[in-house]
């Protein structure tokens, strides 16, 4: 099941609140601003910035 738009609409980076948009192979949640990457686990988004990567 996919992460549902309504909470990716409400969802926004822990660290700098930029929007984060849903990558294409769905493995987690790009930050727009600080190119965060949050992983997307069993369909649950984990926000927490000790878990995030960084991609250019």
């Amino acid at each position: 099941m996919p992460i549902n738009q309504e909470l990716l609409d409400i969802l926004v980076c822990p660290v700098c609140k930029a929007k984060v948009v849903l990558k294409e192979d769905g493995s987690g949640l790009k930050c727009v601003e600080c190119n965060r990457v949050y992983p997307v686990r069993d369909d649950i988004p984990i926000m927490l910035v000790d878990q995030a990567t960084v991609e250019p």
